[in-house]
């Protein structure tokens, strides 16, 4: 790995879910994992029905946060590498729907099936999201257990990225 951001986009290209933590009106947090699919590292799609706890809670507040992480590695064998976002989402309609249908599924390797426009609108039962994301981190990548000296903590911390 040459640096943090060559990090944070193979993690991403490395899963095929996310995890999607939302909030409804009140604050009450919910949690989704999705399968998502991007090309930019920046614009994540997915597809869920309108009436999906998360789809009602982006809805009513679009503010989200998000990680993507392999959850295949066992304790103690490898540090957890995960990429941490801050995003705002938004259910896909107009011309960037059209794009947003370039994106997703992905390459046919990632194994999701591509969904026909007329499948994500009325009144097909799913729908096209798009989180844009505004903020990425890691974890401090350093031994575990040793302090992080340049940081200054004693704990894993994160470490913003800049794409």
């Amino acid at each position: 790995m040459s640096n943090e951001a060559d990090l944070v986009r193979d993690i991403i290209d490395a899963n095929v879910f996310m995890t999607l933590s939302t909030a409804d009106a009140t604050g009450h947090p919910w949690v989704s994992p999705v399968y998502f699919a991007t090309e930019d590292y920046v614009d994540f799609y997915w597809i869920s029905a309108p009436d999906a706890a998360h789809s009602v809670n982006l809805a009513e507040r679009p503010q989200l946060s998000i990680v993507i992480f392999n959850s295949q590695l066992r304790p103690n064998q490898a540090r957890a590498q995960a990429v941490y976002l801050a995003a705002e989402a938004v259910q896909v309609t107009g011309a960037d729907f059209d794009r947003g249908l370039q994106v997703y599924p992905g390459p046919p390797a990632r194994g999701a099936r591509v969904f026909a426009a007329d499948e994500l609108r009325e009144p097909g039962p799913f729908r096209l999201y798009r989180a844009r994301a505004t903020q990425h981190w890691i974890l401090c990548p350093r031994p575990v257990g040793d302090p992080c000296v340049p940081h200054g903590k004693a704990h894993d911390h994160r470490l913003a990225v800049t794409l």
